[in-house]
C-alpha cells in the first residue's frame, strides 16, 4: 500500500492511496463503477501513420482534430459525460414552453436547495454566465481576484477591460509535492492585494472549486470561510465557480477534520453559505451535455444579469436552453452528490496517477478530482517554455496512441511583454480530463501505457512554434509547427 504524507502544517490527515496489495492488507475490494452500461458507441481506430497526417493537417493543435480520429478523448470533461437513464427520461419530460415552463421551476428549485441562492438565472453554458457577469461588473481599471481563473473566465474578464489576478497558495505551485488542498487561495496575498489596489477597484473574488488550472485540486472549507471573511470585511462580493462543486465537497469530506461524517450535500450547502453568488457550467458536475447558470443573493445584480440575459440568451425561464436540458441538469445536480459515484470518480483519477507515478512519470500529486495532470516541465526538461513543452507532449500522446489531452501552460495562458517576448505560465501542465461515466478501467490502463511509452522516449520529443494565433483564447484555434520544420 502506497502512503502519501501531507505536510504536518497543512492537514492532520494522511491520505492513503490503495495499491495492488490493498485487499491483502485490509480486505477491501476493488471500487467498481456504480452503474451498468446500457448503450455504447464505437471507437474509430487509427494507425500511427494516419495520426501523423491527421496531426499535421490539424496544425499540431489537438482542438482541430476531428473527434472520429481520436481513440481516447480526454480533451475535456465538459459536456462529455454519459447521462443516466433518469436524465434521459427527464429529456422526454422536458416542457418547451417559452415562458414559465415547469422544467425551469424544477431546475430553479434544485439550484436553490443546493446553493441557498434565491436568484437563479439559466444560461446555455458556463462562459455565457461569465460573459453576462463580467460585462456588468468588469471594466478598465478593475481587478477580479481568484485562486486560479480558467481560460474562458479570464478571457471574459479581459474582454471587459478588467484584469484577472491569480493568488494561488504556495503549495499549489509545485505539482510534484502532495498537499491536501492545493487549490486554496492565498489569504495573506489577498489581504495585501486589497490594501494595494483598494477594495473599490476589486468588484469580485472568484473561488474556483475544484481548481481546474491548478491541477483539479480542491479548496478547503477553512479556506472558503477565510476568503469570505476577508472579502466581506472589505465589501467585496465572493462568488464560487461551482463547475465541480460536488467533487470539491467530497475532498473536504475525505480530507478535512470535522467533515468525515457529513453528507456531501450538507458540505456543499455549507460551501455556498459563505458565498454571495456562484456561476456554473452544468456540463461538468451536472452530467449535462449543455447548460449553466448564475445564482446570487443580490436582487439588484440579478436584475441587471436578467436584462442582459434577455438580449443575449433568451427569456429568464429558459436562458438559451431547451426545457429538456433544464430537466437533465436538475436531475444531474442531485445524482452527482451520490457518494458511491464520487468514491468511484476520485478513485479513477487516483488509479491513473498511481500507475504513472510508480514508474517515475512526473504527475500532479495528489490526483485531482476530474483529471490527471502531467508536469510537462519535468517530463520534457529539454524543451524551453517558449517552445511549449505541454503542447509538444499533447501532440506526442496523440501520435503514440490516439489519446487527446489539453495543454494548460504557456500555450494556453502565456502572455507577451512589450518586446513581444513570451511571459511563461506558472506551470506547464497537460490535463487528461476523464469524462464522467464514459470510460472503463481498460481504457485508463491503455492511457497509462501510452503515457509511459512516450515517457520512455521523451528525449526525442521536440518543441513547437506558433505560426498563427488569435488575440484571445488562442489555444482553441492557433496553428503550430515543430521547431526546425519549414
Amino acid at each position: 500500500m502506497a502512503i502519501v504524507t501531507f505536510p504536518a502544517d497543512a492537514c492532520h490527515i494522511i491520505a492513503r492511496y490503495p495499491g495492488p496489495n490493498l485487499r491483502l492488507i485490509t480486505g477491501m475490494r476493488t471500487i467498481i463503477e456504480p452503474f451498468r452500461i446500457k448503450s455504447v458507441e464505437p471507437i474509430h481506430f487509427t494507425t500511427r501513420e494516419q495520426r501523423t497526417q491527421i496531426l499535421e493537417a490539424a496544425h499540431y493543435n489537438a482542438f482541430l482534430i476531428k473527434s472520429d480520429d481520436v481513440l481516447i478523448d480526454l480533451l475535456t470533461d465538459s459536456g462529455t459525460s454519459a447521462m443516466s437513464a433518469e436524465q434521459w427520461a427527464g429529456i422526454m419530460r422536458g416542457d418547451e414552453s417559452y415562458a414559465g415552463s415547469p422544467s425551469f421551476f424544477r431546475f430553479r428549485d434544485v439550484v436553490q436547495e443546493i446553493t441557498g441562492m434565491q436568484n437563479v438565472i439559466p444560461t446555455h453554458q458556463g462562459r455565457a454566465s461569465e460573459k453576462i457577469l463580467f460585462s456588468i461588473i468588469g471594466g478598465a481599471g478593475k481587478y477580479i481576484v481568484s485562486n486560479t481563473l480558467f481560460d474562458t473566465t479570464r478571457a471574459n474578464i479581459e474582454f471587459s477591460g478588467a484584469e484577472g489576478v491569480d493568488l494561488l497558495c504556495a503549495e499549489g505551485k509545485d505539482p510534484l509535492v502532495p498537499a491536501p488542498f492545493k487549490g486554496n487561495l492565498d489569504v495573506e496575498a489577498l489581504k495585501q492585494f486589497i490594501e494595494e489596489k483598494g477594495a473599490a477597484n476589486i468588484p469580485l473574488c472568484v473561488l474556483t472549486v475544484t481548481n481546474n488550472s491548478g491541477g483539479g485540486q480542491p479548496v478547503s472549507m477553512a479556506n472558503i470561510r477565510s476568503v469570505s471573511e476577508v472579502c466581506r470585511a472589505a465589501g467585496i462580493p465572493m462568488f464560487i465557480d461551482a463547475c465541480r462543486f460536488a467533487e470539491n465537497a467530497w475532498f473536504i469530506k475525505q480530507r478535512e477534520e470535522g467533515y468525515g461524517s457529513m453528507a456531501v450535500k450538507d458540505i456543499a450547502q455549507q460551501m455556498f453559505s459563505y458565498a454571495d453568488g456562484c456561476l456554473m457550467s452544468a456540463k461538468k458536475d451536472a452530467f449535462a451535455n449543455i447548460g449553466g447558470f448564475l445564482a446570487m443573493q443580490s436582487a439588484d445584480l440579478a436584475q441587471q444579469c436578467r436584462n442582459l440575459l434577455v438580449i443575449t440568451e433568451g427569456f429568464p425561464t429558459y436562458g438559451g436552453l431547451a426545457g429538456r436540458d433544464l430537466e437533465a441538469i436538475a436531475i444531474g445536480l442531485r445524482e452527482v452528490m451520490e457518494e458511491p459515484y464520487l468514491r468511484y470518480r476520485t478513485r479513477s483519477t487516483e488509479y491513473l496517477t498511481e500507475r504513472l507515478a510508480a514508474v517515475g512519470v512526473p504527475v500532479m500529486q495528489p490526483a485531482g478530482g476530474h483529471a490527471v495532470y502531467l508536469d510537462a516541465r519535468s517530463f520534457l526538461p529539454h524543451i524551453p517554455a517558449h517552445e511549449y513543452p505541454g503542447q509538444a507532449l499533447v501532440c506526442e500522446l496523440y501520435l503514440e496512441g490516439g489519446v487527446r489531452g489539453v495543454e494548460i501552460g504557456s500555450f494556453m495562458f502565456g502572455k507577451y511583454d512589450a518586446a513581444g517576448k513570451l511571459i511563461p505560465a506558472q506551470m506547464e501542465l497537460v490535463r487528461l480530463a476523464i469524462p464522467r461515466r464514459v470510460y472503463t478501467q481498460s481504457h485508463i490502463d491503455y492511457v497509462a501505457e501510452v503515457v509511459i511509452d512516450v515517457f520512455d522516449r521523451r528525449s526525442a520529443v521536440t518543441g513547437l512554434k506558433i505560426t498563427e494565433e488569435a488575440p484571445l483564447l488562442r489555444h482553441f484555434t492557433a496553428h503550430l509547427r515543430p521547431v526546425g520544420a519549414h
